[in-house]
Formats: structure tokens, C-alpha cells, sequence
């Protein structure tokens, strides 16, 4: 079985929440164009000025993803 990768993108300042919510929509449609085979995506408010929007990958598709979105940074999901 191959690992999970939670790929995140950070957001900061006052509109990072929207910010954030707004970048899911294109993760969505970047998994759909792609046809990736996970289909999870999401955003966290983690306070009033900082947010994230996330995708999980597997290891086969982590370097595809990351050489095409440029995520801050990853996490095992």
C-alpha cells in the first residue's frame, strides 16, 4: 500500500480564509483534469489571519503534483 502525502498550501493575512476556500475550488478541478485517484481536499481556518487549503496524493503522483502546484510544504497524511 502506498503512503498519503497531505499537500498544503499556507495562506496569511485578512482574507486568507477566503483565500484558502477559493484555492480548493482549483485543487478540485486540477484532480478531475488529472483524474487523480484520491479525491480529498480541504482548507482549515487556523486563526484570524492564517489559513491553509490542502490535497492528499499518493506517492506515485506526489512529484507530478508538487512540480505542477508548488504546495509551502507536506505532511503524511
Amino acid at each position: 500500500m502506498s503512503r498519503k502525502i497531505k499537500m498544503i498550501w499556507d495562506f496569511r493575512g485578512p482574507a486568507a480564509a477566503k483565500t484558502a476556500e477559493h484555492h480548493e475550488i482549483h485543487l478540485k478541478e486540477y484532480i478531475a483534469i488529472e483524474k487523480l485517484s484520491l479525491n480529498i481536499t480541504g482548507f482549515e481556518i487556523q486563526g484570524e489571519m492564517q489559513a491553509i487549503a490542502f490535497m492528499v496524493v499518493t506517492d506515485e503522483n506526489m512529484i507530478q503534483v508538487r512540480d505542477a502546484l508548488k504546495p509551502h510544504r507536506a505532511v503524511l497524511y
